[in-house]
């Protein structure tokens, strides 16, 4: 924000360069720094500033998405006003759809902020200007789609003709020989890693062997991966276990691009990043196209390792496919990992649930487990956290409390807010300007004609800017009703009240999710983190709902510590 304040004070103009590219390939041959030098030259030329700050480069993803995180903040800092101008390459670097282009174009021109292409000559604005533009956007959004559908439609022939070009790679066990003058790509068996693929399979299906003893038989060995690294995976053995070109037949089209992007990881949601991957679906083997390779099973072993894949997978004891009241949030103290729901069977036969925090266990990891945290039995976990949760929702005054401060935030921090500031001030500007021009002509400084032909302008400007305002006003409204639920509360807790008892396990958990952010696990204390304050022994409340160390033992179940 002060960057567009001196930049104003000084009578430059600070600018944010945008680039992209889309494919691996152009990351790795550095085509985005050859954008980013062309930008930052014309700056130059244009005597424009660009703070670090306002480089934003998207490596690796596609321009037919507005999900990318670099154009995400982007947008961001256009929104709070931090700059007047945005560079770009051209306007298919900013998006591959024209109706994309069209929104990101306006949303820049109502904040004021000009857009610069590189491969653009001088724009005037005018309506040929602007035809040009559309037309453009329709070429690259055509090009886009006749360059996928051609990459699509050729692989597809070249698959059905039995060409192993179309795989890529090869998996684990096999070499992949690219393309010659003399002869097409092929799949060559590979000497060393051909055995071991014959071991797992004999293992999993003739010694009846688990997928996790496989892989921790293989990585005591030191048997190298793919990777090179000696450390191997239940995921990798269940992904060679489950490849049926081992049988003599590679599959294209085992699963398919959906068009959304894929779900991110936690670690992912909790930096508030994207996924810049795209979501799959598998493809059923009726709709495979089968490609000849070398064989190193026979069909008959491939089909019982299927078999057992299946049934496993449906009497597994760990397919309980019962959800639990802390599933997602509960976080170990020590090592900071996620707990996982896990079950154990007693000598009487009784099964009981745990939470077991997954960086104590050994497999995962190249060097072991990397956490000693013992297991929590989860009815009694799930019981304390769900108490105090009724607990802090049982006081009104502490909930009314937070619900105020969110909106004093929401105010004072919403970017709403501080451009409706900007807006404010460039509004008293444009309306200062105007009552000089009319005070010019009434001193008879300017000619009625000077008079007509600036008034326009500057009305069209002050529209512009009270519109946006009535806009801003009206998202800061809609923020402040979403927040005031003061008048809901007593029937919530209410309901709540009398119904704590009846609610289903996914019900509690909507709640929980709703006051509660993470709950951390120690060895001896339980830490509710949640974003009301909960005030303990009359002091005022902090960020933290902590178990007193004189009442530990009072608010902990037996058998949790």
């Amino acid at each position: 924000m002060s960057a567009r304040v001196t930049a104003r004070g000084g009578q430059v103009r600070v600018a944010a360069i945008y680039a992209r590219v889309s494919s691996e390939r152009q990351r790795q041959e550095q085509t985005i720094q050859s954008q980013t030098a062309a930008l930052r030259e014309l700056a130059e030329q244009r005597a424009l500033v660009v703070p670090e700050e306002f480089l934003f480069e998207d490596e690796g993803f596609s321009g037919a998405s507005l999900q990318r995180p670099a154009l995400e903040r982007l947008r961001d800092r256009a929104f709070e006003g931090c700059f007047e101008v945005v560079l770009c390459h051209a306007p298919d670097r900013l998006a591959r759809r024209y109706a994309y282009q069209v929104l990101l174009l306006e949303e820049f021109a109502r904040g004021g902020i000009e857009v610069v292409f590189a491969k653009e000559p001088e724009r005037s604005g005018s309506p040929e200007d602007e035809l040009l533009r559309q037309f453009q956007g329709m070429i690259a959004e055509y090009e886009r789609a006749q360059i996928a559908e051609r990459c699509r439609r050729g692989k597809l022939h070249r698959a059905r003709a039995g060409a192993v070009s179309v795989l890529g790679h090869a998996p684990y066990g096999y070499r992949y020989v690219r393309k010659t003058e003399l002869a097409d790509a092929f799949y060559e068996i590979d000497e060393l890693e051909a055995p071991i693929v014959r071991e797992i399979f004999d293992r999993y299906v003739e010694q009846r062997e688990s997928i996790v003893q496989i892989a921790r038989a293989l990585s005591e060995r030191g048997v190298p991966t793919r990777t090179g690294t000696p450390r191997w995976g239940p995921s990798t053995i269940w992904a060679i276990l489950r490849n049926p070109a081992y049988t003599g037949m590679a599959a294209y089209g085992r699963r398919r691009v959906t068009g959304e992007s894929a779900k991110p990881m936690r670690l992912t949601r909790q930096r508030g990043h994207h996924s810049g991957r795209s979501a799959y679906e598998r493809v059923g083997p009726e709709h495979w196209l089968r490609i000849p390779v070398p064989a190193l099973i026979s069909e008959q072993q491939h089909a019982l390792a299927q078999e057992r894949l299946e049934r496993n997978s449906r009497l597994s004891p760990r397919n309980t496919r019962q959800p639990s009241l802390l599933q997602g949030i509960l976080v170990c103290r020590e090592c900071g990992h996620s707990y996982y729901r896990s079950s154990t069977r007693s000598k009487t036969g009784q099964l009981h649930h745990y939470y077991r925090c997954s960086g104590a266990d050994s497999f995962r990891r190249p060097d072991g487990r990397v956490c000693t945290a013992r297991h929590a039995r989860v009815d009694e976990l799930d019981e304390l956290v769900w108490t105090q949760v009724l607990t802090l929702l049982e006081n009104p005054e502490l909930i009314k409390a937070e619900i105020d401060r969110r909106l004093e935030t929401l105010r004072a921090e919403h970017p709403a807010s501080h451009r409706r500031d900007g807006l404010q001030r460039d509004l008293t500007r444009a309306q200062n300007a105007l009552r000089r021009l009319i005070d010019g002509y009434q001193e008879q400084l300017i000619t009625l004609e000077e008079l007509r032909a600036r008034t326009p302008e500057l009305r069209k400007r002050e529209a512009t800017l009270r519109a946006e305002m009535d806009a801003l006003d009206t998202q800061l409204h809609d923020a402040e009703n979403y927040l005031k639920l003061t008048e809901t509360l007593d029937a919530f807790r209410a309901r709540l009240t009398a119904n704590a008892d009846k609610l289903t396990i996914e019900q509690r958990q909507d709640i929980v999710r709703l006051v509660v952010r993470e709950v951390l696990l120690g060895d001896d204390d339980v830490t509710i983190r949640h974003a009301i304050p909960f005030p303990t022994n009359g002091q005022p409340g902090g960020s933290l709902l902590r178990s007193q160390s004189q009442g530990a033992a009072e608010s902990h179940p037996a058998g949790v510590r």
